[in-house]
C-alpha cells in the first residue's frame, strides 16, 4: 500500500463503516450528487434543516464557535461519514458548520427520504446507532482528555487517536489520513496554536513524528502512546 492508501475507502465508525455494499447502494441511488471545493461550507450553523449529506470523498472539518468567537472543532469526518444526521431527525436547526478541508463530493438526500430509509431498512438504523455510539465516545475520549492531560499530552492522546481509527502503513510509519492542521489540532484539544506548534516541535524532536504540509506520520505509535500518558518535566499546562 502506498502512502496515500484506499482515501475512499469509509473511515472508522462511519455510518457506511457499518453497512453492507447492498445498503449502501440503496442510500446512494436515493440521493443527488454534489460537489465541493475546498473552504466552501456544506452545512451553516443555525440554518433551517431540509436534507443530510452522505461524505463519498474528501474530508470536512465540523466545528461550533463559542461565546467569545473561538472556534471549537467537533470533529473531522470523512468518506462514508453522514453530516446534518441529528438535525434531520429531530427537526433541529443546524447544530454545527460543516466546511471542506479539501475537494469532496457528496450525495444528498432530503430529510424525508433519509428517515424513511431508516424505517425501511432497518440495518440502516442499527447503524446509524453505531455512528452516533462511536462520536459520543469520541467526544467521551476528549472531555477526558481535556481535564486530566497538559497540553502536550492532550496533543499526543489526538494524534494517536487520529491514527487508531484513520491511520494507514506507510513507508516511515503510520499516517494520518485526513489534511489536518496544527489549527485543527489546537481546535480540537482547547489550546493555542503556538503551545500546539511547540507540542509538535518537542514530538519531531524526539523523531515521534514527522509532518509536512497538512500531513503527518507517526513514526513510533507506541512510543506516542506512553508520552500521552506520562508527564514529562516541563509539561505544557495551558
Amino acid at each position: 500500500m502506498n502512502d496515500d492508501g484506499n482515501r475512499d475507502g469509509p473511515v472508522a465508525g462511519s455510518l457506511f463503516a457499518y453497512l453492507d455494499q447492498e445498503l449502501r447502494d440503496f442510500l446512494v441511488h436515493n440521493g443527488i450528487s454534489r460537489s465541493f471545493t475546498t473552504g466552501e461550507v456544506l452545512l451553516r450553523y443555525g440554518d433551517p434543516t431540509d436534507h443530510v449529506l452522505l461524505l463519498v470523498h474528501g474530508w470536512v472539518r465540523v466545528s461550533v464557535s463559542a461565546r467569545d468567537g473561538q472556534e471549537i472543532l467537533c470533529g473531522l469526518r470523512g468518506p462514508g461519514d453522514v453530516l446534518g444526521d441529528l438535525a434531520a431527525m429531530h427537526g433541529w436547526p443546524r447544530t454545527a458548520t460543516v466546511s471542506a478541508l479539501e475537494d469532496v463530493r457528496v450525495v444528498q438526500l432530503t430529510s424525508t427520504r433519509f428517515v424513511a430509509s431508516l424505517h425501511e431498512r432497518p440495518g440502516i438504523a442499527v447503524a446509524m446507532v453505531k455512528q452516533m455510539a462511536a462520536r459520543l465516545r469520541e467526544a467521551e475520549a476528549a472531555r477526558v482528555d481535556f481535564a486530566t492531560l497538559g497540553v502536550d499530552q492532550r496533543v499526543a492522546a489526538y494524534l494517536r487517536r487520529l491514527a487508531d481509527q484513520h491511520g494507514i502503513p506507510g513507508r516511515d510509519g503510520v499516517v494520518i489520513r485526513m489534511p489536518v492542521t496544527q489549527q485543527d489540532i489546537a481546535n480540537r484539544v482547547g489550546a493555542s496554536r503556538r503551545a500546539v506548534a511547540r507540542s509538535m516541535a518537542l514530538l519531531r524532536e524526539r523523531r515521534i513524528v514527522c509532518t509536512a504540509r497538512r500531513r503527518i506520520v507517526l513514526r513510533q505509535p507506541d512510543v506516542l502512546a506512553a508520552f500521552a500518558r506520562c508527564e514529562p518535566e516541563g509539561t505544557q499546562r495551558e
